[in-house]
């Protein structure tokens, strides 16, 4: 590493580097982010996006005393390389390396591990009120997104922090999209706010002439701020962040570390809650990024020379995304819903054949839930296509606003399992146990692509009310020699000559027939149960069961709550005497290969053979 970075170790280190070295450390950075990224995977044009708001707040707000709490985090990688641990950037998103989001365990520098959008003001505000009631020194500062913005939990934090009579700095980093293309009403608000720099040029000369008015005596005072209420209604009236409690300054060139450095080190003395509106170019500096954006949101490894991904060819989303737009031709009722994941979740083909019948409502996932419930009440077929960790967001509504409505709800469980890279906040290891809760849900989960077809058909037309489908991110395991699927709630591989049983479901399944050939090499002849319905259980899959005395369940998901725990519970119910054996995850799983995080948990073929020889032995 050479260069301008080579002497920058931690933020105090940018204090003695003039503007023109400051600028080159950014095209420092931005190489090493370019590269890792190309390297490892990860988020590529939001991080390019921010490399020079980074290194401005860091120049004048003094870390880890002043606390920057990142929205999401995907764009912290410059964050992450000026606090201690760039000597470690190119392990990031890898197996015991750094983690691609902040995480508090990470760093003394990160206050708080984030990775879902829309939490950093109101989490920032709860920082701010702690220092204030300890007597603590320092300035916090919320940086969104204005995709983040789209969010209600966004504006549910504005409208408290705005009632906070201390100093309270909320950057609005606006890059004109978050991972799709940004929608509703406040994409346009902003807009317009971007259309009229001059505007807000106007407005910033008059505050600074009336900040100048003196005070004396408190009934003059009260005059004069009455005054200057008043002309400033009358000369530019409000924003609505002013009018949530915010003072607003902006729009400002987000990458030009000299203005922002000065606007900082102003607005970090002003006892008051404080909104600066930055304008940024996500994928700065990498031409195919700054062409397509969207496309280098979330990468995985590519070539730099070309901007060419690593071809990891066909995957579950897009398969489900074809197939969606089949059925969709002949049924004018099914509607797609996404909350800004049109990409991620394989729905751009449906959006450009049915842009009618397609809604991105944004970074909204509660709104999606309740907005798909009451497309279903108008006479729709709606689909929302969803992360598994994404989903957790919304649980109030699946109850509310669709189980309890007794309405058809389609749901397009996307990454439901272990994710890999993503790491601990994308896991989506806890939709079966949440789900599990809600009254007359049906679940549905396919190892393979034409289980997938069948099952989402099944969902629209033969389901009522709240149904799921859910698969895992990438693409469909290898199908054993003598796989089969009946279309069933459940498959049982086996014969009545047998010493245990293996009851799993989803992607694992491909694990246990490999477990089930090293079994038999060890002279253990064990049955397979997959369970292709996961909620309801069959009660039939829970007697197939009772063939044997020793029954194993391995599942990819959270174990309190889980399926497994729920068959377990069923078998006691019939009065199974033998030993039941349940290996699932029982706490939050940190970034890995899927491979590497499956067999860490035991989850693999080779754990699952260990786990039953184990027992066997014993």
């Amino acid at each position: 590493m050479n260069g301008i970075l080579n002497r920058i170790n931690f933020p105090e280190d940018l204090q003695g580097l003039t503007f023109e070295q400051l600028d080159m450390l950014c095209g420092e950075i931005r190489e090493i982010i370019i590269k890792t990224v190309s390297s490892n995977g990860g988020h590529l044009a939001s991080n390019l996006g921010t490399v020079e708001l980074t290194v401005a707040l860091l120049r004048a707000f003094g870390s880890p005393d002043d606390k920057i709490v990142w929205d999401v985090g995907h764009q912290a990688y410059t964050y992450k390389i000026l606090t201690g641990r760039k000597d470690r950037i190119a392990t990031i998103r890898t197996e015991g390396g750094l983690s691609g989001f902040p995480n508090r365990s990470e760093s003394k520098y990160d206050p708080l591990s984030t990775g879902h959008s829309s939490t950093s003001i109101s989490a920032a505000l709860g920082i701010a009120e702690a220092k204030e009631l300890s007597g603590e020194k320092g300035s916090v500062i919320a940086v969104i997104g204005d995709g983040a913005l789209t969010g209600g939990l966004a504006y549910e934090g504005l409208n408290n922090a705005g009632r906070f009579k201390k100093n309270f700095i909320v950057i609005l980093n606006d890059n004109k999209m978050s991972i799709s293309r940004n929608v509703g009403s406040m994409a346009r608000y902003l807009a317009h706010i971007r259309t009229k720099p001059s505007y807000f040029k106007i407005k910033g000369g008059i505050e600074n002439t009336l900040g100048r008015i003196p005070v004396v005596g408190s009934h003059l005072n009260h005059s004069i701020l009455k005054f200057k209420s008043a002309l400033k209604q009358a000369m530019y009236g409000n924003t609505i962040f002013e009018d949530m409690g915010f003072y607003y300054y902006g729009p400002f060139d987000g990458h030009d570390i000299r203005r922002l450095t000065e606007v900082f080190n102003n607005v970090k003395n002003i006892k008051h809650p404080v909104l600066l509106h930055v304008l940024t170019q996500k994928g700065r500096g990498y031409s195919f990024a700054e062409q397509n954006p969207g496309a280098f949101h979330g990468v995985p490894r590519f070539n730099i020379e070309t901007g060419k991904a690593v071809k990891t060819g066909e995957n579950f989303s897009a398969v489900f995304g074809r197939y969606l737009c089949e059925l969709a031709e002949t049924d004018k009722r099914i509607c797609a819903v996404t909350a800004a994941m049109k990409s991620g979740t394989g729905l751009e083909n449906f959006a450009h054949m049915f842009p009618e019948r397609f809604f991105d409502v944004g970074i909204e996932e509660e709104h999606a839930l309740t907005f798909s419930g009451g497309l279903a009440s108008g006479g729709m077929l709606p689909v929302f296509a969803v992360y598994s960790s994404f989903l957790q967001r919304g649980y109030d509504q699946m109850i509310h606003d669709i189980a309890m409505q007794k309405v058809k709800v389609v749901l397009a469980v996307d990454r439901a399992g272990i994710v890999g890279e993503d790491g601990i906040t994308h896991q989506g290891i806890f939709d079966a146990a949440l789900l599990n809760t809600v009254p007359g849900a049906v679940v549905f989960s396919p190892s393979y692509y034409d289980e997938l077809k069948f099952y989402i058909k099944k969902a629209i037309y033969e389901c009522e009310g709240l149904s799921a489908v859910r698969y895992p991110r990438g693409g469909e395991p290898k199908r054993p020699p003598d796989f089969y699927s009946s279309y069933k709630n459940f498959d049982f591989y086996g014969n009545n000559d047998l010493e245990i049983m293996i009851v799993t479901y989803g992607r694992l399944f491909a694990y246990a027939c490999a477990a089930r050939r090293i079994l038999a090499r060890k002279g253990i002849k064990a049955g397979i149960i997959k369970l292709n319905r996961i909620i309801p259980v069959d009660i039939d899959a829970v007697k197939a069961a009772l063939k044997v005395k020793k029954i194993f369940f391995f599942e990819e998901g959270i174990k309190h709550g889980g399926i497994g725990e729920h068959f377990g519970f069923m078998l006691e119910e019939t009065g199974f005497k033998g030993k039941y054996f349940l290996r699932a995850i029982t706490d939050f799983v940190a970034h890995a290969k899927m491979d590497q995080a499956l067999e860490k948990l035991g989850l693999d073929e080779n754990g699952m053979a260990l786990t039953i020889l184990t027992e066997c032995c014993k």
